[in-house]
């Protein structure tokens, strides 16, 4: 008789709505690697065991397919799917702004029929037992392998209220025995999250890339490079499996966009032409499909970026790392695009043509409403040795700004953005970045008219996670603060309306501390409120590395008021 299975990763909670929740898990076969067992098949079984605080009515427990094809790994998205069921019924929608306990187990099941002969949902629900057998042995299941808690999201039409979420970036993995310390922030992340000292419970956690290190010590040492399915099979495990990364995973949406190490250093598409590249990334992309993408919103298709909504917050995670395309016209940065190459036809839109949509469709339904994008590349600041203003120009300039690996190497990609918000008038927008192992914020201004300087436009970094070596990169003084101040000129010129503009920053709050920043957005007061928190759950403050103490990283930036029905 077949026994009901803890997961060997997750839960993790998903993409969540006002009326569900996407629950991911990884089974196990015991055939770890590359070569799936085929006469042997994975099934989910989960089912909602409390709900706000009391038993549901009626235990509907759901069966769900965990695909071979995507390493047995597998989603549930409560509220919307039936599960391996005949579509008779439709799904009971969770409700909005609601408590869920949920619990989910595997089965081992016999399929020894060749692959392309595999069972369908209906053929397969014939097989197994009516689900509901199985509600308390999912209780039965040890909680830490098993549990989900969540609270599903407030409506898109209720009132526009406060909104607390984490974001961070970067876990490096960690050597030898310091794994342990690679692990140890994510233990008062859950804490804060959950509410500390009068603050509001987090509704949501950002991880903006470099979730796994695929490249332990970089692309030109061999060492440590995963180069073979296995590795980075054994890199999620790593890192989805330790101790606390799984308990929080489990206890808060979690929302995921890649950068480049869940590939290796500063990969862009140029790279795609080497055979061995190629090889690499096509494993990298697989798995990172299989262990991040999946519980995502995937709302474009079988595209990485995507778009969601909290309450009346919209969110745009974009892929500013598979469409990257540099060195097309060799030492001209004009070529280079961010965001996939230009459109040739209004009705194939590049993923920059999609998020500028976005923008101008958010401010006309929302107003003023703050408008987040996930960038894991740094819109500002920029490095020093990047910045507009530096010494040299043509190919050396060209050569420094595609080492940087961000924003300053694609100018026709932010000119278009910049151009936008100031024809749209788009207001209150807020990049969320990680990526450079040194968590600030900075302030942009945009002059050139009268429209463009009432505009609010905030940019957050927050790196690292876990990073062992701010020796190695990451220094504060390496990045521009003040980009009017004499050395530190990295202004940036762009055209709207007919009009030349302007864009220049303020960058402050640095620290190479590992961290986590915590973002409250209060539509009472039109302000937002970024806090930077330590590996021991502290808030931090300038001084950082150097043991000096100073004031805490805590700063109020001002929007522009929005109406919050």
């Amino acid at each position: 008789m077949s026994k009901l299975r803890p997961a060997q990763l997750g839960p993790i909670v998903g993409h969540t709505t006002a009326s569900s929740a996407r629950i991911w898990i990884r089974g196990s076969a015991g055939d770890e690697g590359a070569d799936i067992d085929g006469e042997c098949r994975t099934i989910g079984v989960i089912a909602v065991t409390w709900e706000n605080g009391r038993r549901p009515r009626r235990r509907r427990v759901h069966y769900f397919r965990l695909r071979r094809e995507y390493d047995r790994t597998g989603t549930f998205t409560l509220g919307e799917e039936l599960g391996l069921k005949p579509a008779d019924s439709a799904p009971a929608p969770l409700l909005p702004d609601t408590d869920y306990i949920v619990r989910v187990g595997t089965l081992l099941l016999d399929d020894p029929a060749p692959e392309d002969d595999s069972l369908s949902h209906g053929e397969l629900a014939k097989r197994l037992p009516a689900a509901e057998v199985w509600f308390d042995d999912l209780e039965a299941l040890p909680a830490e392998e098993s549990e989900a808690r969540f609270r599903t999201f407030p409506a898109a039409d209720a009132p526009a209220g406060r909104l607390s979420f984490i974001v961070g970036s970067c876990r490096y993995p960690g050597l030898l025995w310091k794994t342990k310390q690679s692990d140890a922030i994510f233990e008062p992340l859950l804490r804060e999250a959950k509410g500390q000292d009068g603050r509001d419970a987090a509704r949501l956690l950002l991880m903006v890339g470099d979730q796994i290190y695929a490249d332990m010590l970089n692309r030109h040492v061999p060492l440590g490079l995963a180069d073979t399915f296995e590795e980075f099979q054994q890199r999620y495990h790593s890192a989805f499996g330790s101790r606390h990364m799984r308990r929080l995973l489990r206890q808060l949406p979690a929302y995921m966009i890649l950068d480049d190490h869940e590939i290796e250093d500063n990969w862009s598409q140029d790279r795609v032409r080497r055979a061995e590249s190629r090889r690499v990334f096509n494993l990298a992309i697989a798995a990172y499909r299989s262990y991040q993408w999946v519980h995502g919103p995937s709302c474009y298709g079988q595209r990485l970026f995507y778009q969601f909504q909290c309450g009346r917050y919209p969110f745009f995670a974009m892929d500013s790392r598979t469409q990257r395309y540099m060195d097309d016209v060799p030492d001209n940065l004009d070529d280079n695009h961010l965001l996939g190459r230009p459109s040739l036809a209004d009705e194939e839109p590049s993923q920059l043509d999609l998020l500028l949509a976005w923008l101008a469709d958010c401010q006309d339904k929302l107003g003023d409403t703050p408008k987040f994008i996930i960038s894991p590349s740094v819109f500002a600041p920029n490095p020093m040795d990047a910045r507009s203003g530096r010494a040299g120009c043509g190919a050396d300039r060209a050569r420094w700004c595609e080492a940087t690996d961000s924003w300053p190497a694609f100018p026709a990609t932010r000119a278009a953005l910049l151009r936008l918000i100031v024809e749209k008038r788009v207001q209150n927008v807020v990049f969320l970045s990680g990526d450079i192992h040194c968590s600030n914020i900075a302030e942009l201004s945009l002059n050139g008219s009268a429209e463009a300087e009432r505009l609010r436009v905030l940019s957050i970094t927050s790196s690292a996670f876990y990073w062992p070596f701010p020796f190695a990169d990451g220094d504060p003084s390496g990045f521009v603060h003040d980009s009017r101040a004499q050395g530190q000129e990295d202004g940036f010129d762009f055209s709207a309306g007919g009009k030349p503009h302007r864009m220049d920053y303020r960058a402050w709050n640095f620290t190479q501390e590992d961290n986590f920043c915590r973002v409250d957005v209060d539509p009472a007061t039109a302000k937002l409120t970024v806090t930077a928190f330590g590996n021991q759950g502290q808030v931090l403050e300038s001084g950082g590395w150097f043991g000096q103490n100073g004031k805490p990283l805590r700063a109020e930036l001002a929007l522009a008021p929005w109406q919050p029905t």
